[in-house]
């Protein structure tokens, strides 16, 4: 509960409870023994103080009281440590899902009014699915007091069930075989009343996973008879959550009912209890989703080869675009002397990538190459004229570094962004990616040349201001410093023959 001035949560202000559920022993043996550790003996008897306040055989709303009954049910007092406290409280219930608070504002009036809107206890089997709420119990109660908790909320199977494999078979009789209704005997009345006395406020539904709504009856009326895995997939009738997980995954990788029998009729698929291992059945199916994948691009290319050698046949009806001047792109040193520059960008506006490409080789196009223009034509949905620009700029710039798969995929990718979709578009782009480059090769050309003359020069001079290190006086050869009085030489060699010992 989020509280900014204490004075607007005092025992002055009113407050209503709000309920849809009722409490079962198994509830109240969850709060006791699970809840009450986490969250502490005084936050449970606020939820179970709230929860009385609306009587046990109904649901709904409580009337409007003032929160001095809170204070007085609970023994606090009514002044500022008591308001904290009871908030601390109810933030405690809050943070492990039994309780949300709300405050209203009354459009006519200053007062506030607060609802307490309970919620119900988790199942066991729901609550040691919560990984938070589990590690929470576990630093309150330690490791094995956990597990001995969670074996007493659950009743053990019989032994001489257990220790066999059965064959389970759901023969319940749905609501249809045994009941009909008259589909005449409909009555506005009855539902025109039922809407009106119809609480106000309805529980809020629980968010349903998406699935591929495969039902069991299609899946077992297409599996074959004679698989080992029949008797595992017959089990599957009445495990509603394995159904589910199967549907999730027939969702995902958008499968359908043939493909997932396919995956179910497979090894390694079911553990040896029948268990269905579903992390290997989603491994399998991302698998056959890929390939299928990769088929079908197969398949596209296919069609659009045949589709452009039909068009091929007929190109002579085509219309040829012209291009302005002021798009030219100079024609590179491949093709020097087999066409002029008007020639050159006639070709690159109007013919087929491919046949364009085979221009700037003397045989046969590279397997990667013609592969990865293939993919961004179909793929990518590239324009042709646009795809020829590319080449021009990968291929026919005639630089090394750039025919790459990484550096035409990255080329590729920044013309999407840019939403490069024209011929003149993409002569803009290579234009103003050559003085990007060249922009870098002079900055690096600036650089060596600084380099070079810092090395031959002082440190000093290189960086344009002072050293940092203290310059060291050197030791120079001087004409009076060689120059020494005879005296001063007899001297130095008599106090060599004394440290001779002569």
């Amino acid at each position: 509960m989020r509280i900014g001035n204490i004075l607007q949560f005092t025992e002055h202000h009113r407050y209503y409870i709000f309920r849809d559920f009722s409490l079962s022993s198994l509830d109240y043996k969850i709060l006791s023994l699970i809840y009450q550790p986490m969250i502490g003996a005084f936050a449970v008897a606020l939820y179970q103080q709230l929860y009385h306040g609306i009587s046990d055989g109904a649901s709904g709303y409580s009337s409007l009281e003032p929160q001095r009954k809170l204070f007085l049910g609970l023994g606090l007092e009514m002044n500022e440590r008591g308001r904290k406290h009871l908030v601390e409280q109810a933030s405690r219930l809050e943070a492990v899902g039994l309780l949300q608070t709300s405050r209203l504002a009354l459009p006519e009036q200053s007062d506030l009014i607060y609802e307490y809107e309970l919620a119900k206890p988790l199942t066991p089997g729901e609550f040691f699915q919560t990984q938070h709420l589990v590690m929470l119990l576990r630093d309150k109660v330690g490791k094995y007091a956990l597990i001995a908790l969670r074996e007493s909320f659950g009743a053990q199977e019989p032994d001489e069930l257990a220790s066999v494999q059965l064959s389970k078979e759901n023969i319940s009789v749905p609501f249809y075989e045994l009941f009909q209704l008259n589909p005449q005997s409909v009555d506005p009345e009855l539902e025109q009343a039922l809407s009106e006395v119809a609480p106000s406020r309805q529980a809020a539904p629980r968010l349903k996973q998406e699935t591929a709504g495969i039902p069991y009856g299609e899946i077992i009326l297409r599996f074959p008879r004679n698989s080992a895995n029949r008797s595992y997939v017959e089990r599957l009738r009445g495990d509603g959550e394995q159904l589910g997980q199967l549907n999730y995954v027939a969702y995902k990788y958008s499968l359908n009912a043939s493909d997932l029998c396919r995956l179910l009729d497979e090894d390694g698929v079911f553990a040896p209890d029948g268990l269905l291992l579903i992390d290997e059945l989603q491994m399998r199916a991302n698998q056959m989703y890929r390939q299928d994948k990769k088929r079908e691009g197969d398949r596209q290319r296919t069609i659009a080869r045949v589709q452009q050698s039909q068009a091929e046949v007929m190109e002579d009806n085509i219309e040829e675009f012209g291009v302005q001047e002021e798009y030219y792109l100079s024609v590179p040193s491949l093709l020097d002397g087999r066409c002029d520059i008007h020639q050159y960008n006639m070709l690159m506006r109007n013919e087929p990538h491919t046949r364009f490409l085979q221009r700037f080789f003397p045989g046969a196009v590279p397997d990667w190459i013609e592969r990865s223009f293939e993919r961004i034509d179909l793929n990518y949905r590239l324009p042709a004229p646009v795809i020829n620009v590319l080449i021009h700029y990968v291929i026919g710039m005639n630089d090394a570094h750039r025919m790459t798969k990484t550096f035409v995929e990255a080329v590729v990718s920044n013309m999407l962004v840019k939403q490069v979709d024209t011929f003149e578009k993409a002569v803009g782009y290579v234009r103003e990616q050559g003085k990007v480059e060249a922009d870098k090769e002079q900055r690096q050309e600036n650089a060596r040349s600084v380099g070079t003359s810092g090395r031959g020069g002082s440190r000093a001079g290189a960086r344009g201001g002072a050293s940092r290190k203290p310059s060291i006086p050197i030791v120079q050869d001087t004409e009076a410093a060689s120059q020494v009085s005879p005296e001063k030489l007899e001297e130095m060699r008599q106090l060599a023959r004394k440290l001779d010992g002569k």
